[in-house]
């Protein structure tokens, strides 16, 4: 049984290129590809692993591209169980503009999911849950019911184990309905979920600590971009500026600050830590391109360039 179980429901094989300028109707000739295996939960336990944890990665997987991202997952050291689909693994492509230092993100839909292999998944996930935090990271492929969060959530909550959860749409709502221990979304997602438009940072922390009132989270880490991020609990909100590097990508940033957090939770550290750590992971994952992530090295250099400040009045 592992310390920490990832599970990633449309994980995918992430191809990373670049391009002089992004433009409309020519032919763009690309430069050199890098793969990387994707998804939330995957990209979760594979900075865990670095950190030196005790982790596995469950995900779904078929086809070329599952066995690819397998390879690269097994070439890293990382635990897998894979739970067998008939469709092949998607590609999420992604292009690095070199005269802007934007990346242009495609997202496909992801293969459609047999409910006979949701199924599998629900049933070996709750037979094999671990030992101290479920990660659930990451949107759910075509085919996948609204409520499988919800219901993993629930059987890890009968087993008194923490889940950490960083999801969107209809999937999200209902895991937050079961209520999690801490849910990490960015300003944007936490807009539309709420429903509110943010005019400073401590609007964020009051639609934060509405879903902690409600049930729907005892800690909610929101990341602000440029801005930092905050963490926000029931009695409690602590901010971080955001640490200046010079950025070579902006994918998997959200990923290895879940990871940095679960990290520092993990080893008894105050809620403060966590969000120390997990900005600390974040900036680090700015450093390599595509979905390289954050290396261990990295983040713990960071660590001594992250301040955190107490919110005085983020119960106002």
């Amino acid at each position: 049984m592992t310390d920490v179980l990832c599970l990633t429901l449309n994980p995918a094989l992430d191809v990373l290129t670049t391009i002089d300028e992004v433009r409309p109707v020519d032919k763009l000739r690309c430069g050199p590809v890098l793969n990387h295996p994707g998804g939330g939960g995957v990209n979760v336990a594979r900075v865990l692993h670095r950190l030196g944890m005790s982790v596995l990665s469950c995900h779904l997987s078929g086809g070329v591209s599952g066995m690819h991202h397998q390879q690269l997952l097994a070439a890293e050291g990382v635990d897998t169980h894979l739970i067998p689909i008939a469709a092949n693994m998607h590609q999420s492509f992604s292009v690095h503009e070199l005269k802007s230092s934007q990346d242009f993100r495609f997202v496909l839909p992801g293969p459609t999911v047999l409910p006979q292999e949701v199924q599998a998944c629900l049933d070996w996930v709750t037979a094999n849950l671990p030992r101290k935090v479920l990660v659930l990271s990451g949107g759910a492929a075509p085919g996948v019911p609204d409520d499988t969060y919800a219901v993993l959530i629930r059987a890890a909550q009968a087993r008194g184990i923490p889940v950490v959860l960083d999801s969107h749409g209809p999937l999200l709502r209902q895991a937050l309905a079961a209520g999690v221990f801490l849910f990490k979304p960015n300003e944007k997602e936490l807009a539309e979920l709420t429903g509110r438009t943010f005019g400073n940072d401590q609007d964020v922390v009051q639609a934060a600590r509405a879903l902690v009132l409600a049930g729907q989270a005892q800690w909610v880490a929101v990341s602000l971009a440029e801005r930092g991020a905050v963490l926000v609990g029931a009695n409690s909100a602590w901010r971080s500026a955001a640490v200046q590097v010079s950025p070579r990508t902006t994918i998997g940033a959200g990923d290895s600050f879940v990871a940095g957090v679960v990290w520092a939770y993990l080893q008894g550290s105050p809620p403060p830590d966590w969000l120390k750590a997990g900005m600390a992971a974040g900036a680090a994952a700015l450093l390599n391109p595509g979905t390289a992530l954050c290396e261990a090295s990295d983040v713990r250099t960071m660590l001594a360039h992250v301040s955190v400040q107490s919110v005085h009045d983020a119960q106002a």
